[in-house]
């Protein structure tokens, strides 16, 4: 192949990056900077399957090769955020989570001011599929997973004024907790 017929994909591919940049202009919505105290931005790529997949009734689909092990969530150093932070560490490329929409996900929950995990889907091997809505899901996650799409790993960094705020949950969660949960969404429906 010539420098020039390998011109036009790069350039595809460059414009391509550019147009996956994005930003937050929702109010109480913090992006993380992008050289962060977190793990490095991947991009998940599209893969093209070599022979038939079969089909199955499974709800839950299988997720992705890099989603496929649990992640260690990077506590970033320094005072908690008082504002939602969302930090992409794999974008997704399938459809987009929205408020009222049904989502499966791999998660891990861990408390900001010692990194002690308290919840993790992983460790119950199985996806947690709930509806995106108040009510059934913390409000943090509400406005953390909107726009999230399938086959993307997201770190959110959530006030207890997002999460479980003055009343905590349990023993696991103290109240007034900030919370850092690293989410894989597996499905929109």
């Amino acid at each position: 192949m010539t420098k020039r017929s390998l011109l036009p994909p790069m350039l595809i591919m460059a414009a391509t990056g550019l147009a996956a940049c994005g930003s937050s202009t929702a109010p109480g919505v913090q992006l993380a900077p992008s050289k962060g105290a977190t793990a490095p931005t991947l991009t998940s790529a599209p893969t093209t399957p070599t022979t038939p997949t079969p089909t199955t009734s499974a709800t839950t689909p299988a997720p992705p090769s890099p989603l496929s092990k649990k992640p260690a969530v990077v506590v970033p150093k320094g005072a908690a955020p008082h504002v939602l932070v969302i930090k992409d560490l794999i974008v997704g490329t399938g459809p987009a989570a929205t408020p009222g929409k049904t989502i499966t996900v791999n998660y891990v929950g861990a408390l900001f001011n010692n990194s002690s995990e308290f919840d993790s889907s992983w460790k119950r091997n199985q996806p947690f599929t709930t509806t995106l809505s108040s009510g059934n899901v913390i409000d943090g996650w509400v406005k953390g997973i909107a726009g999230m799409k399938v086959g993307g790993r997201r770190m959110l960094i959530i006030p207890p004024s997002l999460g479980y705020g003055k009343a905590g949950a349990g023993s696991t969660i103290p109240p007034n907790s900030t919370l850092v949960f690293v989410v894989d969404l597996l499905g929109v429906s």
